[in-house]
């Protein structure tokens, strides 16, 4: 089929595709606040369903975030997997939104609303190229799935159980991850990784209750124990001072580090724009790169105690707490990491300091860079866009990419609609509506070259 004759069955749809993706982020899906969970979970199965794939609302016990599974047949015996999620971060503050978040606004060839970028203009995009495909062939030319989650958002706490509980339904030769998109020199980046992470909660409790400061003579102060808790998980210089933290860490292969190299340096640009002046350790030029994509981090997301209202006040606190998370790479497991945690506090003399664990944790994931399959998606790739793909080992960031990579032993690669400035999780969400169209004609010309 030629790509010119998808390109343009994809372009007489667009207010279909853009119909689509407003419809479902309309729908509130804030898995966070456990608001418009059920009701995204029944549109996406509506949607589904009316662009021909036969869709089901899975469930497992204990989860109220159901995850929404599809399914239509191809030609080939070849079976592609699409990983994405339709639940959204939540779009606090609503003051810094130009438009309402669930009001979706196209302007300047630019649609803004929650969760067009992450997810659910990925959702629109896959669907988008079945639709476009059947009228050009007539038929698929793979059989398609898709695994669509409700709680990626807060961690994909149930996802092993939704795996091992429904695992006949999700095999397939390759799988199709739910973020990518352009660089800021408009190539494709393709995404062959992601870190894992364990979030955990630090609790130092002291006296009944606050007290008076002058009482800092003889009563312990809750939010010093902290202080000493989290220095002696990571020191002034930015190392890791957790016993065994780093042991067993694979660390990246040559080829691995080579292609990182390979891609555009948007370090200066990165720091310009978050108005840093120096990074972690003072790392520059290539030490940053590698330590952004391959280095485990040990991060405080909030600190919280004492009298936190205008003016001062003489308070001793009795209780402080802090929320972590700690991002992982191959070779780290989010339960080993909390038994070095524990094992850093008490050798450190903090044996009262409360560890829990904020959900269940997620491992690293990452496809080999010699897959074959990674070798057809960065030709695709770059045959749509017209410049190379900038093909990354892994992402920074997190996501559950372990349990298709790992647990159902799938080559993966991450390709969307996004661009550098998305403004993902933050107000003022957007895709541009040519990166939406470039999204959707680079599935269906994967699907194609796949059934190949």
């Amino acid at each position: 089929m030629a790509t010119s004759s998808l390109e343009q069955a994809i372009a007489e749809r667009l207010d279909d595709l853009l119909d689509l993706v407003t419809r479902l982020c309309r729908q509130p899906s804030v898995s966070a606040q456990n608001v418009g969970i059920e009701a995204m979970a029944g549109l996406a199965a509506q949607e589904l369903e009316a662009a021909g794939v036969s869709a089901r609302v899975l469930r497992v016990p204990g989860c109220d975030h159901p995850v929404v599974y599809g399914e239509a047949r191809g030609d080939s015996p070849k079976t592609m997997l699409f990983y994405d999620h339709y639940d959204v971060q939540p779009a606090e503050p609503f003051d810094l939104w130009t438009s309402p978040p669930f009001e979706p606004s196209l302007r300047d060839g630019v649609l803004y609303a929650r969760g067009v970028a992450d997810n659910k203009g990925n959702i629109g995009a896959r669907l988008a190229a079945l639709r476009a495909l059947r009228s050009v062939r007539g038929s698929l030319p793979v059989t398609v799935k898709f695994f669509l989650e409700g709680e990626e958002e807060v961690g994909s706490p149930h996802i092993a159980a939704y795996l091992e509980t429904y695992q006949e339904l999700f095999r397939a030769d390759a799988c199709i991850w739910e973020g990518g998109g352009v660089n800021w020199q408009g190539a494709p980046i393709v995404i062959l990784g992601a870190k894992g992470m364990v979030s955990l909660l630090l609790e130092a409790s002291t006296a009944a209750r606050d007290l008076h400061s002058s009482w800092a003579t003889v009563v312990p102060n809750a939010a010093w124990r902290l202080v000493w808790a989290l220095s002696a998980l990571k020191g002034a210089d930015e190392r890791p001072r957790i016993p065994g933290f780093a042991d067993g860490v694979r660390p990246p292969t040559a080829e691995e580090r080579a292609a990182v190299l390979a891609l555009p340096d948007e370090m200066p640009l990165a720091r310009r724009e978050f108005g840093v002046t120096t990074f972690v350790a003072g790392a520059e030029g290539s030490e940053a790169t590698m330590r952004h994509y391959f280095a485990p981090t040990i991060n405080i997301a909030s600190l919280e105690s004492g009298y936190l209202g205008e003016g001062l006040k003489t308070v001793l606190p009795h209780h402080a707490y802090a929320k972590l998370d700690l991002r992982m790479v191959p070779g780290q497991r989010p339960e080993e990491v909390m038994a070095q945690v524990r094992r850093a506090l008490d050798e450190a003399g903090l044996a009262d300091i409360i560890v829990s664990q904020l959900g269940p944790g997620l491992p690293a994931g990452r496809t080999p860079l010699g897959h074959p399959f990674v070798a057809l998606v960065s030709t695709v790739a770059q045959a749509v866009y017209g410049l190379p793909s900038a093909v990354t080992p892994t992402m920074a960031a997190t996501g559950p990419m372990y349990y298709f990579t790992d647990v159902l032993g799938l080559p993966t690669a991450g390709v969307g609609v996004e661009h550098p400035d998305c403004r993902m999780h933050a107000p003022d969400e957007n895709i541009r509506l040519e990166d939406l169209l470039r999204g959707t004609l680079m599935i269906g010309c994967l699907l194609e070259r796949f059934a190949e």
